[in-house]
């Protein structure tokens, strides 16, 4: 029988994806995003500024269409709270809404806003090396940690080789069936960093149903305020 070798890999399914990660968030971020939501029976487009500061901070302000504008996502600490212009009305959303659809489209309240933190939730394993658009990627397995605050039963995650850059992402419920899956594309470069700006969240369950963000401008590593991480700069007209 010949001897069976298993691969060894120069880094850690940690520091891939922790670099990965980088890529899309940064440590702080701010920009102006559109998401496009698909079915279907209709297209609707939002565009939106937005406000990061790793996990633990977000602000997420829709500025069309005009019916919408004004309403916001606010992230601090493990508290999330939503404000609706219209109704000038201001919501605790609860950890059991996180893996709920944002606005309708095939985000969740968790994707938006950067709550989970992929290495502190689940145990990370390289797979293998697959090509994904003829870039090789590692393959990466992510598997929930026992009692952390995540859905997902298991999330297979493909990073190009080359530069860090994701290139697939899929998500599989407790059963083993995939529900979603987003794909990367449109590298670009912007303020100097090389990062997918096309994102788009396909959902297995419901048929011709997807939700692309495009990223319009993005700005990463910055100094933000505190201030704007508030209940006044929630509950502030535009």
């Amino acid at each position: 029988m010949l001897p069976v070798y298993k691969q060894v890999y120069s880094q850690t399914a940690e520091e891939i994806i922790e670099k990965a990660e980088n890529d899309v968030k940064g440590k702080t971020a701010h920009g102006t995003i559109e998401m496009i939501i698909a079915t279907s029976e209709f297209t609707r487009s939002l565009k939106m500024e937005a406000w990061w500061i790793g996990n633990n901070k977000a602000l997420i302000v829709t500025k069309s269409p005009a019916m919408e504008a004004g309403n916001k996502t606010l992230k601090m600490g493990d508290e999330i709270w939503g404000y609706l212009r219209n109704t000038e009305t201001t919501i605790k959303i609860p950890p059991s809404m996180m893996l709920q659809s944002w606005n309708g489209s095939d985000y969740t309240n968790d994707d938006l806003v950067h709550a989970s933190n992929l290495a502190k939730d689940y145990y990370l394993k390289i797979m293998t090396t697959e090509k994904i658009d003829n870039a090789p990627c590692w393959k990466i397995e992510l598997t929930p940690k026992p009692d952390a605050p995540v859905v997902w039963g298991k999330v297979y995650y493909w990073i190009r080789q080359a530069d860090y850059i994701p290139s697939l992402i899929q998500y599989f419920d407790e059963k083993g069936n995939m529900i979603r899956y987003m794909v990367y594309s449109g590298i670009k470069k912007m303020h100097g960093r090389i990062m997918p700006t096309k994102w788009v969240m396909n959902n297995v369950k419901k048929q011709d149903h997807s939700t692309t963000i495009v990223v319009d401008d993005m700005s990463f590593d910055i100094k933000i305020s505190d201030k704007i991480f508030s209940y006044q700069e929630l509950e502030r007209g535009n």
